[in-house]
């Protein structure tokens, strides 16, 4: 389950940001590589959430600037 989630969440990022998958790196800084503002924010929390049936606080979501650190997040989360 774990191996997949990195390719899931890119799709995630890429479905609410509407950036293509194949722009979004790993370090791609969320707000100024994505526009990702705090609303796109909580709607990837809430996908990401419902996917994987997890809790992510909200002092977890403020800290989060890159799609590596959603990733490792996501990943503590599952296991």
């Amino acid at each position: 389950m774990v191996e997949n989630v990195e390719k899931e969440i890119v799709s995630i990022v890429s479905e609410v940001s509407g950036v293509d998958e194949k722009e979004i790196a790993l370090d791609s800084h969320l707000v100024n590589d994505l526009e990702i503002d705090s609303i796109k924010a909580i709607e990837i929390v809430v996908a990401i959430e419902k996917k994987y049936k997890v809790s992510i606080r909200d002092e977890d979501v403020s800290k989060i600037t890159t799609v590596r650190q959603i990733i490792d997040l996501a990943k503590q989360l599952i296991v």
